[in-house]
């Protein structure tokens, strides 16, 4: 099952709003993240506004094209797009670069034969 990591940067002076509106996201844009197929989706926030989202999902580009075409996330994204530091133009949860995983422990526990 592929895991995911990416990261954005949110405007350091937005830093509480962005928390907020994290607080409760709308339940129609929770919905529209699991029917996309993405499960134990979390996001990390640092000081400075470097943002880290990772999760999981059976298939990321099918995943990924579900919440494209998904009017639900449209609504959501575009109430959430001031907050992020522009990526060329680009809308940032399309645009969000990802990181390659270089250690899972799980992976390596059971290649060890030590998954228990």
């Amino acid at each position: 099952m592929p895991r995911v990591c990416f990261t954005l940067q949110v405007d350091p002076d937005r830093l509480d709003e962005y928390v907020d509106a994290h607080r409760a996201v709308w339940p129609e844009m929770l919905e529209a993240i699991r029917d996309a197929g993405r499960r134990h989706y979390s996001l990390f926030l640092s000081p400075d506004g470097l943002l880290v989202g990772v999760y999981e999902t059976d298939d990321d580009e099918a995943s990924a094209a579900a919440l494209a075409a998904d009017p639900r996330t449209a609504r959501w994204e575009a109430a959430m797009a001031s907050f992020f530091v522009a990526l060329d133009g680009a809308r940032p949860d399309q645009g969000a670069p990802q990181l390659p995983e270089v250690f899972h422990l799980e992976t390596q526990l059971d290649a060890a034969d030590l998954l228990h």
